[in-house]
């Protein structure tokens, strides 16, 4: 299945590598190439074993077995900063730069040019950054905070910094997660005037479509063992995707038909200064209702406030006619409301808890006997849910920060799941998450509607947005500009109203 490239030996190599955490081997026996000049893209499901190829390569994690190669010499990295000596940067989905610094003093952090007397040189930085924004073909103030700065941008000050200190290797770990489509499109440019220049890209993404418009190659994992390598223009993302998942994926959107029963989310009004304003919409009984639009449209900071977590200045919150007290995501809790935010890791989940912790949660009074929560009813509470929803995991005791993606947001969906909602808020539902999870989430969401729930969706994912939603409310500056029918709702109507050309609603 593996087609052999016939150029030139690769600048990176990972041969027979293997890793193993307690008795679960991560990654086993993985072998592939980076050429120069090269985007090559790594796909798999989530726990195929990406991220602990990305954290040897890194220097974060050392293999049991097989050997790393640069320039076709064996290497070992006992550090990060090892891997960045030998020319390897990571580039994360999360920059990681110093807010209050300057995007100048981000870049040469920790190798400041100096003058005399070692004091620091400022022109210097300045100029250095300038003459790289200038290599990448990109325009950022080098004297403004990197506080502010667009993730996007962030991202180019990171990769700006990873050629100030002669990177010829640049691992992107899911880098657009985040970024609007005018982002990605800057992001891929730079990308592309790196490749023209040698550097060897190493592409980790869940999406296919930016796959195919970045890379030439693509290597797939699956269960920690490499399945296959080849040139992109010999396989299609049907294939690519049954090899991801080693079976036939069913429907994407495996979207039910459901007569809608009575309202039971009613907003009117909604207003926040300068964030939001005359947001009024209603969801029925097992309608799926989803807000597109924009990144910074609003979208989030709406649902967040029908929640409770976020203040609004005015409006009203109805649950099956009755009115939710403001700023209080509790009494939406008590009426049946739930929300899985956007932000997993930060939001929705506690990393240090264990996994059934986390599930129960919620509903640790209830679950408690004479006040005091047994592991027994906790844990069997965590098990259903977690079967339910397919969730991989080693003992449920175990840290939840130890999942994957994919299964850390079926671990917050199953915290709120168990509430038994009325309203199901998704944000986000699958972003960061492999083709296989998104098939699932869509299934349940799917059947909870089926079962009457009113699920409100907040996505970024057209598609998603389309294969899902009954209706599709459309924001942009703060407001709903277009509400459209599932039968009227397409990219072209979706993305004219977001874009400040449709009706407004």
């Amino acid at each position: 299945m593996t087609r052999q490239d016939p150029g030139p030996a690769p600048l990176l190599e990972v041969r027979g590598v293997s890793k193993s955490f307690g008795a679960v081997a991560a990654v086993a026996g993985v072998s592939f190439g980076l050429h120069a000049g090269e985007a090559h893209a790594l796909v798999g499901e989530n726990g195929a074993g990406k991220s602990t190829i990305v954290k040897m390569l890194a220097g974060v994690h050392k293999p049991d077995d097989g050997t790393l190669l640069l320039d076709g010499e064996p290497v070992e990295f006992g550090s990060p900063a090892d891997a960045k000596a030998a020319g390897i940067a990571v580039i994360y989905q999360e920059p990681t730069l110093f807010p209050d610094l300057s995007v100048a003093e981000n870049i040469v952090m920790g190798r400041h040019p100096r003058k005399t007397l070692g004091r620091i040189d400022r022109a210097a930085i300045r100029a250095e950054a300038d003459r790289l924004f200038g290599r990448l073909g990109v325009r950022i103030d080098p004297a403004r905070p990197a506080r502010g700065l667009s993730i996007a941008d962030q991202q180019i000050v990171e990769i700006a910094k990873a050629l100030s200190a002669d990177a010829r290797v640049l691992v992107m770990d899911e880098p657009t997660a985040a970024l609007t489509q005018i982002e990605v499109e800057r992001l891929f440019a730079v990308a592309r005037a790196l490749r023209q220049e040698g550097a060897a890209i190493m592409f980790i993404s869940h999406r296919f479509e930016e796959i195919t418009a970045l890379c030439q190659r693509v290597t797939i994992m699956r269960d920690g063992r490499h399945v296959s390598t080849d040139a992109l223009e010999d396989v299609t993302v049907d294939e690519m995707v049954k090899r991801m998942v080693g079976r036939d994926l069913d429907a994407l959107f495996p979207k039910q038909d459901v007569a809608p029963g009575a309202t039971v989310l009613e907003v009117e009004g909604l207003a926040r200064e300068g964030v939001f304003r005359d947001i009024s919409f209603s969801v029925r009984a097992g309608e799926i209702v989803a807000f597109a639009g924009l990144v910074g449209s609003g979208r989030s900071e709406v649902v967040q406030a029908v929640f409770g977590v976020d203040e609004r200045d005015a409006g009203v919150v109805k649950v099956s006619g009755k009115k939710l007290k403001p700023h209080s995501s509790r009494a939406a809790m008590a009426a049946g409301v739930a929300l899985v935010p956007e932000d997993r890791r930060q939001q929705g989940l506690i990393m240090d808890l264990s996994i059934e912790r986390n599930v129960t949660l919620p509903r640790s009074r209830a679950l408690s006997k004479l006040g005091f929560l047994t592991g027994a009813s906790e844990r069997q509470e965590a098990r259903h849910w977690t079967e339910r929803l397919r969730t991989k995991y080693r003992r449920l005791g175990d840290p939840v920060g130890t999942l994957s993606g994919g299964n850390q947001q079926k671990v917050v969906l199953a915290k709120w799941l168990a509430m038994a909602p009325k309203v199901l808020i998704v944000d986000e539902p699958t972003r960061g998450i492999d083709v296989g999870t998104k098939a699932e989430v869509h299934r349940l969401m799917s059947s909870l509607a089926a079962e009457g729930v009113a699920i409100v969706m907040v996505s970024s994912e057209l598609p998603e947005v389309l294969g899902m939603a009954d209706r599709v409310l459309v924001m942009r500056e703060g407001r709903i500009v277009a509400e459209l029918p599932r039968a009227e709702a397409t990219e072209d109507t979706v993305m004219f109203a977001a874009m400040g050309q449709g009706a407004a609603a």
